[in-house]
């Protein structure tokens, strides 16, 4: 006698989130790009607003070779960052 109870036959299927997943990059082709927004990170005390331009940098990398989904640098928070703007903002 098994002691398995099945309540149906429905299973469950995951299903990968929206954001914040996306494949490996497995090749290294960003990986020049990831390692110089860790050494910004370092150096700056894991400040990650001092190395945004590293990180835009890698992202962009990322996007370009398929390794996530295409956003608008605007949507990721670098819109001040676009076009050669600085990326400090004045204080008033």
């Amino acid at each position: 006698m098994s002691t398995a109870m099945n309540f149906g036959s429905k299973s469950f299927q995951p299903r990968p989130p929206d954001k914040g997943s996306f494949p490996l990059d497995h090749f290294g082709e960003c990986k020049r790009f990831k390692e110089q927004f860790m050494r910004c990170l370092r150096e700056n005390n894991s400040e990650n607003a001092s190395c945004r331009k590293e990180s835009k940098e890698y992202l962009e990398c990322r996007m370009e070779r398929q390794l996530m989904a295409q956003e608008p640098l605007e949507k990721l928070g670098f819109g001040d960052l676009i076009d050669g703007k600085s990326e400090t903002k004045t204080k008033f």
